[in-house]
């Protein structure tokens, strides 16, 4: 990949040669598009949301016990709290960039250290589907609402939005407003892909995740990768910052 089409999001740079001082190098900043950056968070979201958690078996387990419809339900209950955590994910940003704007390259610094936690943690980590709990329906509205709570109450979801959002919302993108409402869009809709798609074919699903141990080896590992590399060049946003 070359510099020009980028490393997909921030602010790279250039050593040119500056014609008015005679071959001394300077760094001129070359702005990344908006879409690449899009395209960067979308491969990260991605790889969080396919590996098997306690979010997917939730609506596998609605889905098989309930059916289809309390399984979409609970997917709802779902995006709309990854709706709350883009909100709210916008909003410490957005503080922090008017009060405080300096800690933003903190952040990156941080967030690179998170993700490549995240991202050795999955590549060691084994994950498997050993069993998925089946003996109960709920109704529609506790399958939404507890999908709601669930993701609501996960600290491990307001860390991963804290410690990522500060390398993809830009001023330079516009309204902060405004990006994450596209971020928010982006979110709701992976997860609708994802969960829901599991919700409309639960009985596959369900066989998939259990009889295929080394799929969900390889879906892990893999999403650890993604976060490593995203890692890294989050944490040359950073140094490129200072």
């Amino acid at each position: 990949m070359t510099v020009s089409v980028g490393l997909a999001y921030g602010t790279a740079h250039l050593r040119v040669a500056d014609e008015s001082n005679q071959g001394q190098d300077t760094m001129t900043p070359i702005d990344m598009s908006y879409g690449q950056n899009l395209w960067l968070f979308f491969i990260l979201l991605f790889g969080i949301i396919i590996v098997p958690g306690m979010d997917m078996l939730f609506v596998l387990t609605n889905a098989l016990t309930g059916g289809r419809r309390a399984g979409l339900t609970a997917t709802s209950g779902i995006m709309m709290g990854g709706t709350a955590h883009t909100i709210i994910g916008a909003v410490g940003v957005g503080i922090i960039l008017k009060l405080a704007p300096s800690l933003i390259t903190v952040l990156l610094f941080v967030g690179a250290v998170y993700m490549l936690w995240i991202g050795v943690t999955l590549i060691r980590s084994s994950i498997t589907v050993s069993k998925v709990d089946g003996r109960s329906a709920r109704s529609l509205w506790t399958a939404f609402r507890q999908g709601a709570i669930t993701c609501l109450l996960n600290p491990k979801a307001y860390l991963f939005t804290l410690a990522v959002y500060p390398q993809f919302f830009k001023p330079q993108y516009g309204p902060i407003w405004s990006q994450a409402m596209i971020i928010g869009i982006m979110t709701v809709l992976t997860q609708f892909g994802v969960y829901g798609g599991l919700a409309l074919l639960a009985g596959q699903s369900r066989d998939f995740l259990l009889t295929n141990p080394r799929a969900t080896i390889a879906i892990g590992r893999s999403a650890g990768l993604v976060f490593i590399m995203v890692a890294a060049l989050t944490a040359w946003h950073g140094w490129m910052s200072v």
